[in-house]
């Protein structure tokens, strides 16, 4: 089994910074997010994601609003994965970014440069906006505004945002393009003869679609990996598609063990209208409150829910209990044909905890999780080939 978790702010519940145990005062210090990743790693999980925007989160998926009772503002996810790099030694770490005004080329350079500082654990999440206000920041374009009849239905999200998921296929491609246009052998570095690098095996990529024109070469050498993890989340048809296409990984939402096949089959479907070749990992995004007393989890989300105002809800599953009662669901899930699972604790670091000191061990216990690391590179922990790349027929 393959565990991640993905981290955003105090965690994936709206009042987690109000929670007993919580940091709130430290969230935008290295120090605060040094100790997550550490603990992660401490507990062997694959890799961490770290979430982010072009705008303050918002309580509305859509649109932003004007709380002040929720946690706003974050740090930068490439900048912050690249300076817990020299701090870790074998998690992998996953930044998002916004690829729908953010252009390729600088994208592409800076997942490499994150390969380089963590020597061969860097992943990459591209992200659309699904807000209208991001193209504010920006002055070049507008994009959909989606209403909130358009939120009733995961299908009808994606089909106002399918131009975007289009133009987002077309970023990834440019990226893997650009990691490839340099050899693994391209720097000599020869003192005698003068040559540092074999032109020859540095090459411009001439990409031109509908939505940019890209030339090459990237000015960053090969990653380490030679294809940084790319991963993506999806939930309908459309981002089943985009994932089929240029993703490593995959994250879906079922909430329950027929949800998980009935997804898996649409994702099976759309890897073979695309003619993927090469392996994708299929992970169920579940949000976890974490006790080892019975009940106790229970207890801690419900004072957040009241001081929040309203019952938690999430685009995935919630799990509330033990860490073995989630161990159960986690090896029934499995067992539909998934690949692992990308955690969201609802309060850090109480849950992540929970997950690294009870869950881990747990599934170690039944010998499904392993009890050291035997690769140095997020390709490895995944069994993805070192320097492969997604190829279509």
């Amino acid at each position: 089994m393959h565990l991640a978790v993905a981290f955003d702010g105090a965690g994936w519940h709206p009042a987690a910074w109000r929670a007993t145990g919580a940091r709130p005062g430290e969230l935008v210090t290295a120090a605060y997010w040094a100790d997550l990743v550490l603990e992660a790693e401490r507990g062997l999980l694959d890799f961490v994601t770290f979430e982010d925007a072009l705008g303050l989160q918002s309580a509305a998926f859509h649109r932003p609003d004007d709380r002040t009772d929720q946690v706003r503002g974050s740090l930068d996810a490439v900048i912050l994965a690249a300076s817990l790099a020299p701090l870790t030694t074998r998690i992998g770490l996953v930044p998002t970014t916004n690829v729908t005004h953010t252009e390729p080329f600088p994208l592409a350079t800076a997942i490499a440069t994150l390969d380089y500082a963590s020597k061969g654990r860097a992943g990459w999440r591209p992200q659309i906006s699904t807000r209208a206000s991001d193209a504010n920041h920006f002055g070049r374009r507008t994009t959909p505004q989606l209403t909130d009849e358009d939120l009733r239905d995961s299908e009808l999200i994606a089909r106002r945002l399918r131009p975007l998921f289009a133009e987002a296929a077309d970023v990834v491609e440019v990226a893997r393009r650009l990691w490839d246009s340099w050899d693994e052998d391209a720097e000599i570095r020869d003192v005698a003869t003068g040559r540092f690098i074999d032109a020859d095996k540095v090459r411009h990529i001439d990409f031109v679609g509908p939505h940019f024109s890209v030339k090459g070469p990237s000015i960053t050498p090969r990653p380490p990996q030679g294809q940084p993890v790319v991963t993506s989340l999806a939930h309908a048809s459309t981002p089943y598609e985009f994932a089929a296409r240029g993703s490593d990984v995959v994250y879906i939402t079922p909430h329950d063990r027929s949800g998980v096949s009935a997804i898996l089959a649409q994702v099976d479907d759309a890897v073979a209208r695309v003619g993927r070749d090469g392996p994708l990992r299929k992970f169920a995004d579940l949000v976890v409150f974490l006790d080892d007393e019975p009940g106790f989890a229970g207890q801690r989300k419900a004072q957040l829910d009241s001081l929040a105002g309203k019952e938690l809800t999430s685009d995935a599953e919630i799990f509330v209990g033990t860490p073995g009662a989630l161990a159960d669901l986690l090896l029934d899930w499995l067992a539909a044909g998934l690949d692992g699972f990308r955690l969201r604790p609802g309060v850090l670091p109480h849950d992540l905890m929970a997950i690294t000191r009870s869950l881990v061990p747990e599934l170690q216990r039944r010998g499904a999780f392993r009890t050291s690391y035997d690769a140095v590179t997020l390709r490895g922990h995944l069994r993805l080939p070192l320097s492969g790349r997604c190829r279509l027929n």
